[in-house]
């Protein structure tokens, strides 16, 4: 499958609905046109060779094809379900590149662009949603913590442990993703209390997707979400969340900010979820064909490649061994999904707590001897 290619089922338009357009206010940080071209803002300058160039891209491209693989194994049984990033792809891959080393980012559960940042495999997450385990990676070796699905919950986490790493004098700093939907949550709006009382250096990165499920944004605020920060007392600001480059300018000046003790960023990714919320979910029943189309022409890894290709950065040996490795990679995460073995039934007692305590020891006997009884009996 090309990266250009986006799949996605349409419909007859619903009567009366609108399709979110582009922001035209000052307030949006474009660096990438979407038809590839360059342009500079005075506020977010940024450098890249162009080998980081071509990185960038290949991150692009892996990410998308990880996604598409997963939701044709969800399709086919092989996952009980799966949160897309279609169309989310630079807002991850530009945030998660712009974190240093040491930086500790907190997700939700849709964040696979920045895990693949982050050098998580994808089939430590693919055993998640296979119902393997609650997550095969090492969040303190990745700096990655595990997904959250509970909405708005991971920025209580980050905001916590961003008031820890300030209290240890470190030079570190905190990223919690959410989505625009989780901006309606209590955690969240708390989360953003303390971070501002504190100055916590923690940077709430919210990838606006344009609907929490199936509510459209204009019904979950009445001001784009960058707005709010104002009311906590700390900055927000508005990026292309298609364009790779804006994201990774707009993220590094926030992380710095943080790291120099100027508190909290809050930075609205302006993008669009081109496929469903999850796969349990069918959005021809709340949005138009014709958004689809729209933010087609928008699509973050098209406007990367007419960019290189333009300037001559890459040629067509470099993007065909691109979409080579993305091959290789879906063969990986096909078979190693596939002949993922089942756990034992008391893996579910192991790692609860550090020591097991006598009633969760009571309550594995319990289930064991339960299990046993079934043995031999043709059941």
């Amino acid at each position: 499958m090309s990266v250009s290619d986006v799949t996605t089922e349409v419909v007859d338009p619903v009567p009366g609905a609108e399709a979110p357009h582009l922001p035209r206010d000052a307030d949006l940080v474009q660096l990438l046109t979407p038809e590839g071209e360059r342009v500079e803002h005075p506020e977010y300058a940024i450098d890249v060779s162009a080998e980081e160039l071509r990185d960038l891209y290949r991150d692009l491209v892996m990410v998308r094809r990880w996604d598409a693989e997963a939701t044709a194994l969800q399709r086919q049984g092989e996952l009980g379900i799966w949160a897309s990033l279609l169309g989310q792809e630079a807002a991850q891959v530009g945030a998660g590149r712009a974190l240093a080393p040491t930086d500790v980012a907190f997700p939700t559960y849709r964040e696979h662009g920045v895990a693949w940042t982050r050098g998580v495999d994808p089939l430590h997450v693919m055993s998640l949603f296979r119902g393997v385990d609650n997550g095969g990676w090492d969040p303190v070796a990745t700096r990655f913590n595990l997904y959250t699905v509970v909405i708005g919950a991971q920025c209580l986490h980050a905001t916590g442990y961003a008031m820890g790493v300030q209290r240890d004098g470190s030079e570190d700093a905190v990223v919690a993703f959410l989505g625009d939907g989780a901006t309606s949550q209590g955690e969240v709006n708390e989360a953003m209390i303390w971070a501002a009382s504190f100055s916590a250096p923690v940077v709430f990165f919210c990838q606006n997707n344009q609907y929490a499920i199936s509510v459209p944004l204009e019904r979950q605020s009445r001001v784009p979400l960058h707005r709010r920060a104002a009311g906590f007392g700390f900055p927000g600001v508005r990026v292309d969340g298609n364009d790779v480059l804006a994201v990774l300018a707009v993220t590094r000046a926030a992380l710095a900010a943080a790291r120099e003790g100027q508190g909290p960023t809050f930075i609205e990714a302006f993008t669009y979820r081109m496929g469903a919320h999850t796969t349990s979910d069918d959005p021809t029943r709340y949005r138009l064909a014709s958004e689809l189309e729209e933010w087609k022409l928008r699509d973050p890894i098209a406007r990367v490649k007419a960019y290189l290709s333009r300037s001559g950065v890459a040629d067509a040996a470099f993007f065909d061994g691109v979409e080579a490795e993305a091959d290789e990679l879906a063969k990986r995460i096909r078979t190693g999904t596939v002949e993922m073995p089942d756990p034992p039934g008391t893996a579910m007692f192991d790692r609860v707590y550090a020591e097991q305590p006598p009633p969760l020891a009571a309550q594995q006997a319990e289930f064991e001897a339960y299990q046993a009884s079934f043995a031999g009996g043709g059941h």
